[in-house]
């Protein structure tokens, strides 16, 4: 699958990603992350830092966090 979310499971802003992710009809995986900031290596790795929701869709080689600017790629690129 070439679109991934790092999503923590209670969070509005990764809540709206995925609903748009899924009214726009993508096909995605999402990761469920650590409560614990300091236990968030995976997404630091992929993305340099430790906040969610983080976005990467590896066809188009994008790498985003930040749900306005996910929202906006999603509309934009992925719709």
């Amino acid at each position: 699958m070439s679109v991934r979310l790092y999503a923590l499971d209670g969070c509005p802003y990764c809540e709206a990603v995925s609903d748009a992710l899924d009214e726009a009809g993508v096909a995605y995986e999402t990761e469920r992350v650590d409560a614990l900031h300091s236990d968030r290596d995976e997404v630091k790795r992929v993305s340099g830092q430790r906040g969610v929701p983080v976005l990467i869709d590896e066809k188009r080689g994008v790498t985003m966090s930040e749900s306005a600017n996910i929202l906006e790629y999603v509309e934009r690129s992925l719709a």
